[in-house]
């Protein structure tokens, strides 16, 4: 697979406060492109205002962060060119109804029609279907996730997934667009000792292949870098930024979700053409 050049992120004093307290505050960190960066702090802690706003997806009220040579909140769009979400409750959620098929085809549809140049959709329509397989495949093999090994294949429903295989499917739809960032909330949420290794093992894959990667966790890894956040009582770790919240922030959330509200809806058949066509040469 072709790596993306990663996307750098820092933060200085970055907060966030809403009309019913503050959010996250006195954010301070750096990451260079490729890197994973674990966010780490229990729930309620601001961990996931926090990933989105570093992906623009939430406009913040203090301090200044870059990603990928972007201001924010000043280019919260440009950012949200640049950067990907895996699985978020409420903002990028699989659809439990949806077969593994359907979501790749749409994603696959989504990507071609709305997320590549002009010229590329004036190219043969053969070549099309190439670059769309090319996309999938890619984007399959980079989450460790083989369609062939699920009970029903492609048509295996994500509600029958494992958790794990869940986490793969969203990072693997999030690959398709190529991001230079991406960002997975709940990272070890409900997962086995040794699910939580292997995880850790595929996010860490992606950065090596050169995608930046925000990961929101209750316990990180030893070897990785960590953004601490901590609740509105707590105290923080003098070596690690921190995060104080009054609240979870709902009021203040301005999620972008990743379908173009706007555009037309894609239907079941347009779904699964397009995922044929992703799948054949």
């Amino acid at each position: 697979m072709e790596s993306p050049h990663g996307a750098a992120v820092s933060a200085e004093d970055f907060g966030l406060e809403g009309p019913r307290g503050r959010v996250f505050r006195n954010v301070t960190f750096s990451a260079e492109p490729g890197e994973l960066v674990a966010i780490e702090g229990p729930s309620g802690s601001g961990r996931t205002c926090l990933l989105l706003a570093l992906t623009g997806r939430m406009r913040t009220t203090e301090g200044r962060a870059e990603t990928g040579g972007l201001r924010l909140p000043e280019q919260a769009a440009a950012v949200r060119r640049i950067a990907a979400l895996g699985p978020v409750p409420g903002v990028s959620e699989l659809d439990p109804a949806f077969t593994v098929a359907e979501h790749l085809g749409e994603r696959a549809l989504l990507q071609g029609r709305y997320g590549s140049p002009l010229r590329a959709l004036l190219r043969p329509r053969a070549e099309r279907r190439a670059a769309a397989e090319a996309r999938v495949d890619e984007a399959l093999e980079a989450a460790g996730l083989d369609p062939a090994t699920l009970p029903k294949s492609g048509r295996t429903s994500v509600r029958d997934l494992e958790r794990l295989e869940a986490l793969r499917l969203s990072v693997a739809l999030a690959l398709i667009g190529r991001p230079r960032l991406l960002a997975v909330d709940d990272t070890d949420l409900k997962l086995s000792d040794a699910e939580r290794v292997q995880a850790w093992a595929l996010l860490r894959s992606v950065a090596d292949a050169g995608t930046t990667v925000l990961a929101v966790c209750s316990e990180a890894p030893e070897d990785t870098r960590v953004v601490r956040t901590v609740p509105a009582d707590g105290e923080a770790d003098a070596e690690e930024p921190a995060t104080a919240p009054a609240d979870d922030g709902a009021d203040v959330r301005e999620p972008a979700t990743e379908k173009p509200a706007a555009e037309e809806p894609t239907t079941e058949e347009e779904t699964a053409d397009a995922f044929a066509e992703a799948r054949r040469a």
